[in-house]
């Protein structure tokens, strides 16, 4: 099948000198999709800060095209690589052209002007992500679905080998969830290029991805295809799942049955000390 676009070797990441995460090891080719999941706080976001060379690695490598990613110069690794972080980005009297415009600066040299194809490009992601009508709109004012797939825009703006993802749905409806996942993995397949994203969403992640990669207690606990990862009770290990259990075979929770006796708040009667009695008066 080829050598890995993007590859990492015993990547251990973290601030300080504090590792977060370590003994991430995985390979991912143009056209495959990996998706990161764990608990909150595990490491996800660390490690995708340190793959887009946001924040240095404690050790281990990453290689992109087979080249060190420490080695590359920003110029050149904004011609390979889009990022669409939970940062938001400023965008004071921008119009969402604007903001997918962006992704076109790796290409335009020191004056930043667009030329006749930088702006077919431009018009051309926005079409094919559905926000052509929204080209004119003040991008502080659409719906956050709508500014998931601008800023999808601007990272195809930038004819990208691999574009990492951090929780590009959390503050998504389940048609804008469905919507978002299904063009990226169009786009990925069709180009192609390599995606690195994490998810919450286990159901949707088992969907999208081709390797899942899970992280808890500091370290890399599973990697490899979403059915081997996926295995029955791995989710309740991986979450610590300890109120209620996980379907696996739908990818739903599912909570406890109701118990009345451990759901009042202390000094609050429960219904049952304040039932009213025939004639108004409370037992």
């Amino acid at each position: 099948m080829g050598e890995y676009y993007f590859e990492t070797k015993d990547l251990a990441v973290g601030y300080d000198g504090t590792v977060v995460a370590d003994k991430i090891n995985f390979g991912l080719r143009k056209g495959e999709i990996l998706a990161l999941i764990g608990p909150n706080g595990a490491g996800k976001t660390t490690a995708l800060r340190t793959m887009t060379k946001q924040q240095p690695p404690i050790s281990g490598q990453i290689l992109i095209g087979g080249r060190d990613l420490s080695k590359m110069t920003e110029a050149e690794l904004s011609k390979q690589m889009s990022v669409v972080l939970t940062d938001r980005i400023q965008t004071e009297l921008m119009t969402c052209r604007d903001v997918v415009s962006l992704g076109r600066y790796p290409y335009t040299g020191r004056l930043g002007i667009l030329e006749k194809e930088d702006n077919e490009i431009v018009d051309h992601c926005m079409e094919i992500t559905h926000t052509t009508e929204l080209m004119n709109t003040d991008f502080t004012r659409i719906s956050d679905g709508q500014r998931q797939r601008v800023l999808l825009a601007r990272a195809l703006c930038q004819d990208p080998d691999i574009i990492l993802l951090d929780e590009p749905t959390s503050f998504l409806d389940v048609r804008y969830k469905l919507e978002f996942l299904t063009l990226l993995r169009t786009l990925a397949r069709k180009t192609p290029f390599a995606v690195i994203l994490s998810l919450h969403e286990i159901d949707m992640a088992k969907q999208v991805a081709d390797y899942i990669l899970t992280i808890k207690d500091r370290t890399v606990d599973k990697y490899g295809l979403s059915d081997e990862v996926f295995s029955p009770g791995y989710i309740e290990h991986l979450f610590d799942i300890t109120v209620g259990s996980f379907n696996d075979e739908t990818c739903q929770a599912i909570m406890p049955p109701e118990d009345p006796a451990e759901a009042v708040l202390p000094g609050r009667a429960t219904q049952a000390d304040t039932e009213v009695l025939p004639g108004g008066t409370e037992e």
